[in-house]
């Protein structure tokens, strides 16, 4: 097999992986080029495809290494990886799975920065809601604050998915897997305000230009721009940025903060950890865990602030 046959075989894989998986455009998009750039590795080094053991694929992370690549980024590639040596194993190419052997050296996880709560208040605080496209981002920040949606899952909200009456939202998430997320009193607030005046997105009041077209177009997306389209990642990313930018300490915050947020405080108000998981649509509650080490940090810092023993201890040793 040459070149070309890693070709047909990354696309047959891909094409499986789709369908099996059902995952998102924009995963698919990542894994693809994960694949893209072994498979331009491969060419380089002669590697065919029943060549493929633990040593070529230790070889291949090495030299992401040398391109800068972090270990988090290594570690992306080689689960990767590990889907196509399946394939590989399973289309009799090779006897045995290779990635089991491959070990990358652990590496801490970063821990995600968040807002306060007064810090999100003032977020909030800085949407002019006194218009429709007002209402909806004030609407669109509180659902992915108040509901910790990823932001694909956010624009991607379709008017069926949400039950006012009930307080929840069906959000399908990575995997198409679906899952019901409560809704706070303030979320349902801001939604139904703005679904009220949703339409005048589409016609606003005051617009001349548009006053003789009116436009009836049927839009299923609960977010919407002025054109009728669903609201996009790009696009919600942009407002975020401008609502934070009255305020230079914000600058950093992207839409996965409010998610970071969601899960912080309310392991900080004592939600239980499964719950949290759940209404974050995590397979795995190793991924809702990163979340503790943000939790006991603030139990220790409430610790010190009004346990007697703690603040007497602490005022002890600023005495000589």
């Amino acid at each position: 097999m040459s070149a070309a046959g890693w070709d047909d075989l990354i696309d047959r894989h891909l094409s499986r992986q789709a369908v099996e998986r059902g995952l998102s455009r924009h995963s698919m998009e990542a894994y693809a080029h994960d694949l893209s750039l072994f498979q331009s590795w491969c060419r380089d080094s002669g590697l065919e495809p029943a060549q493929l053991d633990a040593a070529a694929l230790t070889a291949y992370l090495e030299a992401l290494a040398d391109q800068g690549f972090a270990v988090s980024s290594q570690r992306r590639h080689l689960a990767s990886l590990r889907g196509l040596a399946r394939e590989l194993v399973d289309e009799k190419i090779i006897e045995r799975d290779p990635a089991p052997a491959v070990k990358l050296r652990p590496h801490p996880r970063k821990l995600p920065r968040t807002l306060s709560p007064s810090d999100i208040e003032n977020l909030i605080g800085a949407i002019d809601a006194r218009d429709a496209r007002g209402l909806r981002d004030r609407a669109m920040l509180e659902m992915a604050y108040g509901c910790g949606l990823r932001v694909s899952e956010l624009v991607g909200l379709q008017l069926h998915q949400v039950n006012l009456a009930a307080g929840a939202v069906v959000v399908f998430g990575k995997g198409s897997k679906e899952r019901m997320v409560p809704m706070g009193g303030a979320a349902i607030r801001a939604l139904k305000a703005y679904l009220e005046r949703r339409d005048e997105i589409l016609n606003p009041p005051n617009d001349a230009k548009r006053a003789n077209k009116k436009v009836t177009r049927r839009v299923s997306a609960v977010f919407i721009t002025r054109l009728g389209r669903a609201m996009t990642r790009q696009g919600f990313f942009k407002a975020l940025k401008g609502w934070a930018a009255n305020d230079p300490r914000l600058a950093w915050v992207s839409p996965h903060t409010l998610r970071h947020c969601f899960a912080t405080h309310l392991l900080e108000g004592g939600a239980d950890l499964r719950a949290v998981q759940e209404m974050l649509g995590h397979s795995d509650i190793s991924t809702t865990q990163i979340y503790t080490h943000l939790s006991k940090s603030h139990l220790r810092k409430v610790h010190r602030t009004f346990h007697p023993r703690a603040t007497r201890a602490s005022a002890a040793e600023g005495t000589d």
